[in-house]
């Protein structure tokens, strides 16, 4: 970490070593028009890229996290990255999303906290933006995005993918610029978030401001974090990701031999794990944003949102997935004029199985890249 002492939080801040990022800045002339108001300008987006760029500019691939996920698709653990490359089996020189093949480009959200403009970065008076950051929705991540695209002079994708929250900013990239998007794959997603999953998004971001530390969103970054209330909230969390048959698999009632269950020690240290990359206010920032998620908002409902799309597409659904079920994903299968296929990974890990499920995606990729 900068400074080389504790922090309040675990973005990525300047100072910090780049790793593989690098630093797209966009909207400096004008502001980005934000989806529910206001303004946001100028943008940076972090971003990591593999591969070639051809001389057609046709072979680019853009890879969308998840929320917590960062850039860092492909690659180890190394100074700058805290994690290993959230997709890195499947990225690489002859892997599925091979990059001597393709031009591969994940960019950190907007609102993110691993390089790109989000609350931790700072604003324009030179302070964070903390509880400042205008409100920002799915829309408002792929405008910035579709700028990223015009910066880097791809006109068009060869291939879109996206799961959960990547998922969703995939899919709206197919519905807002369908002209842009050549193939599509949709990971354990939704074409809007429903009242199970706004309500569990609501209970996480309540578990973080009412961490006294919290502060109201302007916590200092150099005191000490809202630890406790990320903690509650990656917990509730991480059991929305996981299934009913994988926890009583892995853990059961096990006790420790300090009498304190199990699974209780998971949750506390993926919360750990979390608050050493992520930051309080952007988890609450991409949790509002994949609430507003609803691609037929303000265009004649979800089905004629649907048949804005024209990209070849795969769909993946989870079996065990209980935080968007597969019946979500049947619903975008439905609506679609150029569906490929639709599969259903046979896996108990829940919906975190479109991260870990390296043998069942494989085929799924490399026919839809083809």
């Amino acid at each position: 970490m900068s400074g080389g002492g504790r922090r309040a939080t675990g973005a990525w801040l300047p100072g910090d070593p780049p790793g593989r990022r690098q630093f797209a800045q966009l909207f400096t002339d004008r502001p980005l028009q934000l989806d529910l108001g206001g303004q946001l300008g100028p943008i940076t987006l972090a971003y990591e890229s593999w591969g070639q760029l051809n001389s057609q500019r046709s072979n680019g691939v853009l890879l969308l996290h998840g929320f917590s996920g960062d850039s860092h698709a492909a690659g180890p653990a190394e100074a700058g990255h805290p994690s290993p490359g959230w997709w890195d089996a499947m990225v690489g020189p002859g892997r599925p999303v091979d990059t001597q093949r393709f031009f591969v480009v994940c960019p950190n959200a907007l609102g993110g906290c691993q390089g790109s403009t989000g609350p931790s970065a700072a604003a324009p008076d030179g302070r964070p933006y903390g509880s400042r950051l205008p409100a920002l929705t799915i829309r408002d991540l792929v405008a910035a995005e579709l700028a990223l695209a015009d910066q880097l002079g791809i006109a068009r994708w060869h291939g879109v993918i996206g799961g959960s929250m990547g998922g969703m900013r995939a899919l709206e990239w197919a519905v807002t610029a369908p002209q842009r998007v050549a193939n599509l794959l949709l990971m354990a997603t939704a074409a809007a978030t429903g009242a199970d999953q706004i309500a569990q998004h609501q209970a996480q971001i309540e578990a973080i401001r009412l961490d006294p530390l919290f502060n109201g969103g302007d916590y200092d970054t150099n005191a000490t974090p809202p630890l406790r209330g990320l903690l509650l909230a990656r917990g509730l969390a991480t059991l929305g990701y996981s299934s009913r048959e994988a926890l009583e698999q892995q853990f059961g009632r096990q006790q420790e031999p300090a009498g304190c269950f199990a699974i209780n020690t998971y949750l506390r240290q993926e919360g750990e794990a979390l608050a050493r990359r992520f930051d309080a206010n952007s988890y609450i920032a991409l949790s509002q944003a994949m609430n507003h998620h609803d691609i037929g908002r303000e265009r004649g409902g979800m089905a004629a949102a649907l048949e804005r799309i024209t990209a070849r597409t795969s769909v993946v659904s989870i079996r065990s997935d209980r935080l968007f079920p597969p019946e979500q994903q049947r619903q975008i299968s439905r609506g679609l004029r150029s569906l490929i296929g639709h599969h259903n990974l046979d896996s108990i890990g829940g919906h975190d199985g479109f991260l870990t499920e390296v043998e069942q995606l494989e085929p799924i990729v490399r026919e839809l890249l083809g």
